[in-house]
């Protein structure tokens, strides 16, 4: 079956999407590649495809536990084997993934970067069949990248084992510095980048100055049709501005991370169904969103980086159609930013007292705990020990970036159960504790394929069905899980914290100045990068976040804030750029009053000279001094 006919079978596409086919077949020839392809230009499919073609196995790679999860029901779907193991997973529940990729029929394996260097994993690589190696967020392996993460520098040494697989590798953003990186990180044979230009051309970019954002932010939707997002930086300001719209007549709901994750499934799905106009939320909202008729993305508060605005910003208009980019602030938005970034960056001894405490808090010796996982409660922790939640997050963020920790966002797994003794030794069981035979009797007769696998049930309708409470139904499931009778995994909506490492004395603690130097010097450039396109009045949008990504457009978008602005001139674009050509090397040497200036420069049209003079000057690009003549700031070059 060629690519195409796999493509119309599993997908049910008669085309590729720009660039995909390309990515495919690069594959396909065991070229390794890196491919980076804007939020929704179907990424997944570009290692999908090639891997359902080949013979054998196909590793993903991702740091999400929501990823890998989202694409397992999406494959499955389309009657796709694929398996997720992450941590939270137990030594059965792993097992069982485990030889359904070696004895079984799956096609694809996603892995976190973490496991790659779990003996076990790496006693299994030759019966797995690998055929192509997927990297998903290829970003974060680049130590230029602003999500850097060290587990992903565990990838390189599968090349010793898989020594003649491609590897694949797929982000939505990166700059120059990534791009060389990444291939040079991941030990490609030979550089290889496909990409699709980030130019959104249907996407109009506005930035504003607002003292009264609430009121815009109303006006705005009022006037504007179709459905958005509005992100802002923190849980309590999401759920007060949905309050705020929903006062004022406008459908709206709030998510983030802190809700419980049925809830926020739930809130998703309406939004995405349309049953709701607006999603206010926080960067926890993004993942798997494939909305095509997004007509407006807010930022509320500035984001922390360029890469996120893009891909954020880049959910609105997927239907190719026109769509809305806004960006609204104000003075002290810029000052809270900043903040921010030094208390992101908390000192090393904090970081060390933080992991300290969290060892006390999961009760650990020193030597014990590597490899175990643990539902972390980040309000609880930090009230316990009386740290900011803030504080507490960028510390493990460190001590993840040194291998001792990780931190996986939480994610809704529900209450499943798998009964583990085969039909005799079950009898012999019921027989022996007749306290557990009517109990495991409802079981049997109420959910099908138990002795399988993992299945799903209810607490609530068990309890009900027995007159009981959720808790006791717990309670005897936990025994049951004790005795061995069965697997259980109860419903989990907190993130996991999983030791790399067991837990170490202090003083053999090592968190390295030069890493944390490092970090802290790209983090400041990406705020830098943010400042900049958030006050800057004279470069057209478009080109700025085109320029960031190393790609250069010559014409203006003609649409943005700056270019709307620019053309109120009256000016064709030669035009004006004809006439800065002649005004810039004058008011470069010296400075002139506009009677000079207009006398000197000798324009036969007066008044579209005096527009593009005012345009400069408003715009900051031409000033004045105390006596009123004119001169260039190179400040805003």
């Amino acid at each position: 079956m060629d690519i195409k006919q796999i493509l119309i079978q599993y997908w049910g596409y008669s085309h590729f999407r720009p660039k995909q086919e390309e990515i495919i077949q690069a594959v396909l020839e065991g070229k390794d590649t890196l491919a980076l392809l804007p939020t929704g230009g179907g990424k997944s499919i570009t290692y999908q495809i090639p891997a359902l073609k080949m013979e054998g196995l196909c590793l993903v790679i991702t740091p999400l536990i929501a990823l890998m999860k989202d694409q397992v029901a999406n494959l499955k779907k389309r009657k796709i084997e694929a398996i997720a193991i992450y941590s939270g997973m137990n030594a059965h529940e792993t097992e069982i993934a485990w030889n359904q990729c070696t004895h079984g029929t799956a096609k694809f394996l996603y892995l976190s970067p973490e496991r790659l260097s779990n003996p076990n994993f790496i006693n299994r690589i030759p019966q797995l069949k690998i055929n192509l190696i997927a990297v998903d967020e290829a970003h974060c392996i680049s130590q230029w990248g602003y999500d850097f993460r060290p587990s992903y520098l565990n990838i390189s040494e599968l090349r010793q084992y898989l020594p003649k697989v491609p590897i694949l590798a797929l982000t939505a953003t990166a700059t120059a510095d990534v791009v060389k990186d990444i291939q040079d990180k991941l030990q490609f044979k030979k550089h290889n980048v496909i990409w699709q230009t980030f130019n959104r051309s249907n996407l109009v970019y506005f930035v504003s100055f607002e003292e009264d954002k609430m009121g815009t932010l109303l006006r705005m939707m009022n006037k504007q049709s179709g459905s958005g997002i509005v992100y802002v930086r923190n849980r309590r300001k999401a759920a007060e501005i949905a309050t705020f719209l929903v006062k004022n007549g406008i459908s709206a709901v709030h998510y983030h991370a802190g809700l419980d994750g049925s809830d926020r499934d739930r809130r998703q799905a309406d939004w995405m169904q349309g049953e709701v106009r607006i999603m206010v939320a926080t960067n926890a909202f993004g993942m798997g969103i494939d909305k095509p008729d997004v007509r407006f993305v807010v930022h509320l508060d500035l984001p922390d980086n360029l890469e996120a605005y893009f891909q954020e910003a880049g959910r609105a208009g997927r239907d190719q159609q026109k769509a809305f980019a806004v960006l609204l602030w104000e003075k002290k938005d810029i000052s809270e930013l900043q903040k921010n970034f030094e208390s992101s960056y908390p000192p090393i001894e904090t970081i060390k007292n933080v992991y300290q405490a969290l060892g006390n808090y999961y009760r650990l010796a020193v030597g014990s705990g590597k490899g175990e996982s643990f539902d972390f409660d980040l309000i609880d922790f930090s009230h316990h020990y009386n740290f900011q939640p803030k504080l507490v997050y960028t510390a493990l963020k460190f001590l993840e970036r040194q291998f001792y920790l990780v931190l996986n966002e939480g994610v809704h797994s529900p209450t499943m159960i798998q009964i583990r003794l085969t039909g005799n030794d079950l009898y012999k069981f019921q027989v022996a504790n007749s306290r557990y035979d009517i109990f495991i009797k409802f079981l049997l007769r109420t959910y099908s394929g138990l002795f399988d696998g993992l299945v799903r049930i209810s607490l609530s309708q068990i309890a009900k069905s027995f007159n009981s409470e959720a808790k006791q139904v717990h309670l005897m499931l936990e025994s049951l899980h004790k005795l061995e009778v069965i697997n259980y995994q109860p419903e989990k909506t907190k993130p996991q914290l999983t030791y790399i490492e067991e837990r170490l004395p202090l003083n053999d603690l090592r968190i390295s100045p030069e890493i944390y130097k490092n970090r802290k010097a790209v983090a400041k450039n990406c705020l830098k990068t943010v400042i900049d396109y958030t006050t800057t009045a004279n470069k057209c949008r478009n080109q700025l976040l085109l320029a960031y990504f190393g790609e250069s457009i010559g014409a203006r978008c003609g649409k943005c804030d700056v270019c709307l602005r620019r053309n109120n001139a009256a000016l064709s674009e030669l035009e004006f750029d004809y006439v800065v050509e002649i005004i810039k090397p004058i008011l470069s040497t010296k400075r002139l009053l506009l009677d000079e200036l207009l006398y000197e420069v000798n324009w036969d049209d007066v008044n579209n000279l005096l527009a593009a003079v005012s345009w400069l000057h408003d715009n900051d690009k031409i000033r004045e001094d105390d006596q009123n003549r004119l001169y260039w700031n190179y400040d805003k070059n």
